[in-house]
């Protein structure tokens, strides 16, 4: 008789560290979408702000990691990483809880948002790192790509029900009275990360100087030529992209005048498209090669981006809504690929360091993006912003069709050899 295999269990059952992880880092999603429709609806219906104000607001929550991204990687290194996602959690919980007490006392500024933006990107910060480096701790490296891609997925379904039923709450219930919810969700992802069993090696004693330590990261981040890659394709993308972003509230509101029940409709076609991505990263990956999958992945998201704007009011809302599904699919296989290759090789005590140089440069662009497309958006108009941020995130696939990877068709195997520095 042939003998049979049984299948093997899936990542989250067969690993309970994982599982709590991955947990956390879902629940924690759902409420970070809620959060992010109703923070420039808050701006834009309930307080009347600029223009500006409102595409400037989405770039607090990034802003954080141009200014702080270096030293708070350091002390993730230095520091047990559980705590830290601990108390990231529960500055998030205060700061934000602050927005509908506010409002229930007519108390509430546009000022008050763009505070509370900025400690909760602060907070997100620290957990977003510590996070990265604890998941690189509960997976073996063959495992990194099928984790990765699960959190992707899951992140990305979290986030496409979170926005979903944001822009349905704030029509409902009031933008600011939402928050409640993005505050419950946090309350979840604390429960979960404290249920994590894991043993985390003490830091050795030694002398600290943490401007050395914070160039350290960034020279290795700018090392070798795979790492460089990686990075200016995600920071060009992320300076397009995130224009447009900021601006899709004042296009869907003002310029097409349509309920912000469609602004959270094109916000979950993104997530949805997000966690079919992750869901295929894997087996794309060893179908395909994960080089040819990361270098092609962006360039039908440049056209999914694209097709905002010849959105139109009423039916040709779907246009955006399957330019935003097909933007989603892209953007998360060009992040599992490229997360899993930095995961597989980076020394654990270089995670914090790599991730805060990594995102410094690159999510810092999302806070840059954000301001620049307020400005455009009072200068030349909305629509006209929003094709500059198209042709912006279109420079982000040159660089991976072009560059120094264009002919890798496994990066996976670069980690089991000396990275060129060319």
């Amino acid at each position: 008789m042939a003998e049979t295999t049984a299948p093997r269990a899936s990542l989250v059952s067969r690993n309970p560290k994982f599982r709590a992880l991955w947990l956390s880092a879902t629940v924690g999603v759902f409420g970070t979408a809620v959060a992010a429709v109703a923070l420039p609806i808050i701006a834009a219906v309930e307080l009347a702000a600029s223009d500006f104000a409102v595409a400037a607001l989405a770039g607090m929550a990034f802003l954080p990691w141009l200014l702080f991204g270096l030293p708070i990687g350091v002390w993730v290194d230095r520091w047990k990483r559980k705590p830290v996602i601990v108390w990231s959690l529960v500055a998030r919980i205060a700061s934000l809880a602050t927005l509908p007490v506010a409002y229930w006392f007519g108390m509430l500024t546009v000022t008050h948002l763009f505070v509370v933006a900025f400690i909760a990107g602060l907070s997100s910060v620290f957990f977003s790192l510590a996070d990265q480096a604890l998941v690189q701790q509960a997976l073996s490296g063959d495992e990194l790509v099928e984790g990765n891609g699960i959190i992707t997925a899951s992140g990305a379904s979290a986030d496409a029900a979170g926005r979903g039923i944001a822009g349905w709450l704030t029509v409902v219930m009031g933008a600011s009275n939402t928050l409640l919810v993005q505050v419950g969700a946090s309350l979840a992802s604390l429960a979960a990360i404290s249920s994590l069993r894991i043993e985390e090696k003490p830091v050795a004693v030694r002398e600290r100087r943490i401007f050395v330590e914070m160039m350290d990261g960034l020279r290795y981040t700018f090392s070798t030529a795979p790492l460089r890659a990686i990075l200016f394709n995600a920071a060009l993308w992320n300076l397009g992209g995130s224009m447009v972003a900021s601006l899709m509230v004042l296009l869907v509101v003002r310029v097409l005048q349509e309920s912000e029940i469609w602004l959270g409709l094109l916000m979950a076609a993104t997530s949805v498209g997000g966690a079919v991505g992750g869901l295929s990263a894997k087996r794309l990956t060893e179908r395909l090669g994960s080089g040819p999958v990361w270098r092609w992945s962006m360039v039908p998201g440049v056209l999914g981006y694209a097709s905002l704007l010849i959105m139109t009011p009423g039916p040709g809302m779907v246009i955006g809504l399957v330019g935003m599904f097909v933007m989603g699919v892209s953007i998360a296989l060009n992040i599992v690929v490229g997360t899993s290759f930095r995961q597989r090789v980076c020394p654990p005590a270089m995670m914090g360091r790599l991730g805060a140089a990594t995102r410094m440069v690159s999510w810092g662009m999302l806070g840059i993006a954000s301001i620049l497309g307020g400005v455009l958006a009072e200068v030349f108009g909305i629509t006209s912003a929003v094709l500059v941020g198209v042709l912006l995130a279109a420079t982000a696939p040159m660089v991976a069709l072009f560059g120094s990877l264009r002919s890798v068709d496994r990066l996976e195997d670069l980690a089991r050899e000396p990275l060129p520095a060319d």
